[in-house]
């Protein structure tokens, strides 16, 4: 695809939905009224226009339209993130670079489900454990935001079980296809004066398209809302998940161009993923209660109390690890609202959130997927700290400023149980470090308004990154921090039909945690120098022909997403290697992921979705790379009216039309050059939903 189709895509919406302004308007009572988009994640609901931040959001009807089978589509049409799934149910996810230091999982980004962080103290995060079915709402922070959520230099992610526009429901739905896949769901929510109640139950399985890539997760998620007085409600929430997959390994580029199905395979020294019986066990509980009080017209509190308990196992290649993870924490801010005035608003936020998790981590000698002789068992105890406040102003209705900072505390400690059996805890202990971050947007028009923000990024060392494969804590490794400079813009037609939301940013990270591997594919992390990250990031979506109910095109929207990234290492040296001034390994110059909304009568509707991702640096050297390449996806549905509260939907989609053998997800820097998890070539789906 040629890479001026893409930059101009972007202009082709814009002029679509110009044209579609000039068009004369439908009869009033057929035109459907589009409501304004609104974030949560500053703390109080406000309108995405006037944010001064890097924010994108996934609501509902962005949800729909994309698998919910997986994460990864949704979330890699969002310009600047980068989700991965090497096999089925292991994923990762990067925003703006982020994934350099994650081999899987997700690290150096925070998310939250609801007010509770998803993240733990350590800074891994089990996403794979949560079914994206059950997820109504994603808020997306690009880059470094700390401020208000801790120490990250990736982003921050929220997650939104519920939708509080809904009332009472109760929706069921199955669907399969190719490689043995199926997946049904259960939701429900009952909503009464002064209660919200809620469930979501999902199983899903799947035997994949590689050998030993099966997976399948049992999900149950419940929450209850009571409203106890006006604008204040206690809510609880709890969720349980039980997932399996097994990992194939890495191949070579001969390999896989010879047999991409193939798992990996036994060397002279090393036995293949077959033999090992590799594969991943996550068993997740995780729960809390949220209190979100309107103590005075003036003054809200929200408090958060909540903990989580993780049994992950591991049988590897070289070893068979075993996590037994508690983590615990609150989390409460305050908001002081002003006395309004005409011209003058302003909001300050004062809050803090406290974060322990303890782990005992073990590992064994894996004797083909049995637990042998212990290796070693250490226990690391993670703690993390930070306070926050921010203070918000909206001047003549047209300047919005922000000035927020948080103060964070990070440390952990240790002690190995075999085969010293310490008596004592070693600590080691982190210097306070202050995010700040000043923000700021101005209404030049009603429907343009441009932003500009400058903040601090830090993100220290996860517990996997200090006590990594190789058995060995490493207490030298540094965190990692930068400044980021960003400025742009979003603009819209007075009917929001049309939005163009673009962003420039420099961020210059010092520190940045690199990962390794030694001979015997054991991994360790150096930190290794820094990088200059600059990009671009537009994000276009409009409808050319407006939705309504009397015309046989019922409404045609254009999304258009695109990332632009000339990511360096500034300073990196490692091993007698000088790596200074290449590409930041697993990052592609250039994502664009565009789609086609056709509405049609009888609620019939068809999703066309393209993504085309540039070559990506496999090592750090980048002497080889992932060839680009071009994803067609389609999903064609059918909604029919059982009575008046009961919708049976049909749909069926494909994945992969083009038949493209790419790699969604390599492994970077790898050993014996076995970078390639191949995804499935063309593949289909089919499925039924009943909403009552």
């Amino acid at each position: 695809m040629n890479k001026h189709c893409l930059v101009l895509f972007p202009l082709l919406i814009l002029t679509g939905a110009v044209l579609a302004q000039n068009k004369p308007a439908a009869k009033t009572d057929t035109v459907r009224q589009l409501k304004p988009v609104t974030i949560k994640a500053y703390l109080s609901e406000q309108p995405v226009l006037s944010v001064p931040a890097s924010v994108s959001v996934l609501g509902a009807a962005q949800l729909k339209q994309q698998p919910d089978n997986s994460f990864v589509s949704a979330l890699n049409t969002v310009p600047g993130v980068r989700a991965e799934e090497r096999s089925p149910g292991s994923y990762r996810l990067s925003i703006r670079g982020s994934l350099l230091r994650s081999p899987f999982g997700v690290r150096d980004v925070k998310i939250y489900f609801d007010e509770i962080p998803l993240t733990d103290a350590g800074g891994n995060t089990y996403l794979n454990a949560v079914d994206i079915s059950n997820i109504r709402h994603i808020e997306i922070l690009k880059g470094p935001d700390g401020s208000l959520f801790g120490a990250n230099s990736g982003g921050v992610v929220l997650l939104s079980p519920v939708n509080r526009t809904d009332s009472n429901y109760l929706s069921a739905g199955i669907n399969g296809g190719s490689y043995g896949l199926f997946h049904e769901k259960v939701s429900l929510q009952n909503t009464g004066a002064k209660n919200r109640f809620n469930f979501n139950q999902s199983y899903q399985t799947y035997d994949g398209y590689r050998q030993n890539s099966r997976m399948h997760r049992n999900y149950f998620q419940a929450g209850d809302a009571y409203q106890y007085a006006q604008n204040s409600e206690l809510r609880a929430l709890v969720l349980y998940s039980d997932l399996d997959y097994q990992t194939p390994g890495g191949l070579t580029l001969a390999q896989m161009q010879a047999n991409p199905r193939s798992a990996r395979l036994p060397t002279a020294t090393l036995p293949g993923a077959i033999d090992q019986k590799i594969r991943i066990n996550t068993k997740m509980l995780l729960g809390g209660l949220v209190n979100d009080a309107q103590l005075t017209d003036r003054i809200r509190n929200v408090l958060a109390i909540f903990g989580s308990h993780v049994d992950f196992a591991n049988p590897f290649i070289t070893n068979y690890e075993q996590r037994d993870e508690n983590t615990y924490g609150i989390r409460t801010y305050f908001e002081l609202a002003a006395i309004p005035k005409e011209n003058f608003d302003w909001k300050l936020n004062m809050g803090m959130e406290w974060q322990q998790t303890n782990s005992q981590i073990s590992n064994y000698d894996n004797n083909a997927g049995e637990k042998g002789n212990i290796q070693k068992i250490d226990k690391v105890n993670t703690g993390q700290h930070f306070f926050f406040a921010r203070y918000a102003a909206d001047i003549f209705k047209r300047l919005h400023i922000e000035a927020a900072a948080s103060l964070n505390y990070y440390g952990y400690k240790f002690r190995n149980l075999a085969p010293l059996n310490e008596a004592d805890f070693t600590n080691r202990r982190f210097d306070a470090v202050v995010m700040p971050r000043l923000a700021l947007s101005y209404q030049l028009t009603n429907n343009f308004i441009w932003r500009a923000s400058v903040s601090r990024g830090y993100s220290t060392p996860t517990t996997a990154e200090v006590r990594p494969t190789n058995n060995i804590i490493n207490t030298g490794l540094q965190a990692q921090l930068g400044w980021n400079y960003e400025t742009g813009f979003r603009l819209r037609d007075k009917e929001q039909l049309f939005i163009l939301d673009a962003s420039i940013f420099y961020y210059k990270l010092k520190n940045a945690i690199v990962r390794q591997l030694d001979a015997n594919e054991k991994e360790y992390y150096i930190n290794a120098g820094g990088t200059n990250q600059p990009g671009i990031e537009i994000a276009a979506s409009g409808w050319v022909v407006r939705p309504n109910t009397i015309n046989f095109i019922r409404g045609i929207q254009l999304n258009t997403g695109l990332t632009l990234s000339r990511f360096k290492f500034s300073d990196y040296n490692a091993s007698g290697a000088n790596y200074s001034g290449n590409r930041l390994t697993g990052v592609p110059r250039e994502v664009a992921v565009s789609s086609v909304l056709l509405n049609l009568p009888a609620s019939l509707s068809l999703f066309v979705q393209h993504n085309y991702t540039s070559s990506i640096p496999l090592n750090d050297a980048n002497s080889i790379y992932a060839a680009k390449y071009n994803l067609l996806q389609a999903k064609a549905s059918w909604q029919h009216a059982i009575s008046r509260k009961t919708r049976f939907e049909l749909y069926a989609g494909a994945d992969n039309l083009l038949n493209q053998q790419y790699s969604l997800g390599n492994d970077l820097n790898a050993v014996g050059t076995r970078y390639f998890n191949p995804a499935p070539l063309r593949n289909y789906f089919l499925g039924v939903n009943v909403n009552m």
